[in-house]
């Protein structure tokens, strides 16, 4: 009925990225005379998950350790009394784990001119046995949520296969039973960092909101790896890392939760990318049948139409064709498949009545309506317009006859819980900033700027658009390492402002846009 096709989003992205050995990536600006002001800075430790640690193009590798926004900050601090600033290095520029030999944890990605693919050939050297002698400043654990940083034996290397500590943390964890919050406290810190939280609700975003929010649940022993923190469970760890972090006078800098819908790895793919080219006017009117069909249903039940007509394609050349709408899954919806498996058996039969309403009773499609819109994950790219071996033809045709499943979507309905939650998280770190008297910076509004209208600095704009906007790495989550040169500078931006201390700022558009597979 339809033919199996794939569309290519980005084979219009142009990337021009410098070698290391072009530009002095870490030059500050050299009118301002360094001052720490009210804070000491002679020990300073950086605390939260993959973005602190450095992370980017999908995997931790030296490169990105050494662009991490923490090292950069401690570059600067060195400059007003400082002292050593210590990081878990990664044994390679490739990325990945492995365990015993084993991979766990694939290599960083390269952009090959059309898109972000694998690092071809390339092979992780870096085993988690092998552990490290610490302490180390940079704290930062790639996964870790707001309450695993006071979480016993997260470091435990026995329990990684069994989800219960992370791989990151065993390289340099002091011992098996220790927190990642006693590492840090036991280095007696002066100054910290801590921007952590992102991945309370993250996780549950880029599997598509295939996880639970566990609002009202406080037990969060209890939580699967891709479920939202409750927002109680939140506010109690960040007041106790927080706590730990002060009980010896050290001051700090906060950082809060950004949207995930700000980030190119929900924003790149359209909700409606396929073609009306693509779809003859005999494949369109049969669909448009059922899909209207369907509406009369939800109707008849007091439920608003779930489907629009689709548009098929024109024979004169010179109209401008509308592309039409990703055929979805939502959870959040009522089931009709009872009642399509039975209005429409008398017309198709029972049999593919039956199929239509097991694929199709929280079936619509997606939305862009600001303050509705849908978001279709960067990573379902490669299955819209694919073939669903395992359902019944025609209706077979991911994203067009065959919904795409709850994993590859983040509906409106799921946006909604993660904003909710979200906010409440960035409510709880404003006000333990404001009670303990630390910098703040206002990450989320950084990111909504970002992902609006760009951020200008000297002749460049960087905005948040995948791979050529210059704010994150490859893989459409993480940083890059002019993303990190700007928060770096937000980050001192905050800290002078509440400690009068003075530093050199970076300029970001010195810092490449991808990191060149020549490293």
């Amino acid at each position: 009925m339809i033919k199996n096709f794939k569309w290519i989003f980005l084979t219009s992205l142009v990337l021009v990225s410098c070698t290391q050995d072009e530009v002095d990536y870490s030059t500050p600006e050299a009118e301002v005379v360094p001052s720490a002001g009210e804070a000491d800075f002679s020990k300073y430790v950086a605390l939260g998950n993959s973005l602190t640690a450095g992370y980017s193009d999908g995997a931790l590798f030296i490169a990105g350790q050494n662009n991490a926004y923490p090292k950069l900050l401690a570059d600067q601090f060195a400059t007003v009394g400082g002292g050593e600033f210590k990081t878990p290095f990664m044994n390679d520029n490739f990325g990945g784990l492995l365990a015993a030999g084993a991979p766990i944890q694939g290599v960083r990605l390269i952009f090959n001119g059309t898109s972000p693919v694998p690092f071809p050939g390339a092979v992780p050297s870096t085993d988690i046995i092998n552990t490290l002698t610490g302490p180390f400043n940079n704290m930062g654990v790639p996964g870790a949520k707001s309450f695993h940083l006071l979480a016993p034996g997260y470091g435990n290397i026995a329990g990684v296969s069994l989800g219960l500590a992370n791989p990151y943390y065993v390289r340099f964890a002091s011992s098996s039973t220790s927190r990642i919050i006693d590492d840090a406290v036991a280095q007696s810190p002066t100054f910290f960092s801590l921007w952590i939280g992102n991945n309370d609700v993250l996780s549950y975003a880029t599997s598509g909101g295939i996880g639970v929010n566990r609002l009202g649940n406080f037990d969060p022993t209890t939580y699967g790896s891709n479920d939202i923190t409750d927002p109680t469970v939140f506010a109690n760890a960040y007041s106790g890392i927080v706590d730990a972090m002060t009980a010896g006078g050290a001051k700090g800098v906060v950082a809060n939760i950004p949207y995930v819908n700000t980030v190119p790895f929900f924003k790149t793919i359209p909700t409606d990318p396929i073609p009306a080219s693509s779809i003859s006017e005999a494949n369109a009117a049969q669909l448009n049948q059922l899909f209207g069909a369907i509406n009369q249903i939800a109707a008849a039940g007091g439920l608003p139409n779930r489907f629009v007509s689709l548009v098929p394609a024109d024979s004169n050349p010179e109209t401008i064709e509308p592309n039409n709408p990703l055929l979805i899954v939502d959870e959040s919806l009522p089931d009709l498949g009872p009642a399509i498996s039975t209005n429409l058996a008398p017309l198709l039969g029972a049999t593919t009545a039956g199929y239509l309403g097991s694929i199709l009773g929280r079936a619509r499609h997606a939305r862009k309506t600001a303050g509705d819109a849908d978001y279709i994950l960067l990573t379902t790219q490669s299955l819209i317009g694919t073939t669903e071996s395992a359902a019944v033809a025609p209706f077979n045709t991911r994203g067009v006859s065959y919904p795409l499943q709850d994993a590859a979507v983040l509906t409106a309905d799921e946006v909604s819980q993660i904003k909710t939650a979200t906010d409440a998280y960035n409510a709880t770190i404003k006000s333990i900033a404001d009670t303990k008297g630390l910098a703040f910076v206002d990450a989320n509004g950084i990111m909504s700027t970002l992902s609006k209208s760009g951020i200008r600095f000297g002749t460049y704009l960087m905005t948040s658009s995948f791979v050529k906007g210059g704010a994150f790495g490859l893989d459409g989550v993480h940083l890059s390492a002019r993303g990190n040169a700007y928060v770096a500078n937000k980050f001192m931006e905050a800290i002078e402002a509440k400690y009068k201390s003075k530093f050199k700022k970076y300029k970001p558009e010195q810092f490449p846009l991808s990191y060149p597979s020549s490293l």
